[in-house]
């Protein structure tokens, strides 16, 4: 059963590891209403020069879900994508560890992809959860982080041993 509560949404039964080997049927759960999820949120983006809408809708460990659309911008570059606005709320939140992520568009003939800027935000917060590439039918293809952005550079490369530290011992 799916709590589809404004505000802090849940997807109950999605409670568990990314993933984990529950059955398809299992999974069904859970899967579809994060995808329906982010074709909801997909109506509220912001997009008056590109047109395209992009919704996300992120899953929590807890079963707690956080939307986010993209949010456009004059100044191009200012603009925010789905996912990373997704992201950010849910660390404003407190979450750091995520489940999955579900991302929509209006392309009918593809599966929507995350661009680069938000595979390597994605990656932050690890690279073996579930991102979840759908179309407007609803079907979709599961991807990893790691499937993504393969060789990625993590926060764990910062606290690798370097052969030259700078002048002040950093």
């Amino acid at each position: 059963m799916t709590d589809f509560r404004i505000g802090e949404l849940r997807v109950d039964g999605a409670d568990t590891e990314a993933r984990n080997h529950s059955s398809e049927e299992e999974n069904e759960v859970w899967i579809k209403p994060l995808i329906h999820q982010s074709q909801g949120a997909k109506e509220f983006a912001y997009c008056p020069y590109s047109k395209f809408r992009v919704g996300a809708a992120l899953l929590a460990h807890d079963g707690t879900v956080f939307t986010g659309c993209n949010v456009e911008n004059a100044s191009y570059n200012l603009g925010l994508c789905a996912e990373r606005t997704a992201i950010a709320k849910a660390v404003s939140g407190g979450y750091r560890s995520f489940k999955a992520i579900a991302i929509a568009s209006d392309l009918e003939d593809q599966f929507i992809s995350p661009c680069g800027g938000c595979r390597q935000f994605m990656r932050e917060f690890g690279d073996h959860w579930s991102v979840f590439l759908s179309k407007p039918d609803g079907s979709y293809k599961e991807m990893t982080i790691e499937d993504l952005l393969p060789v990625s550079f993590g926060p764990e490369d910062l606290k690798k041993k370097r052969l030259f530290t700078t002048e002040n011992g950093s």
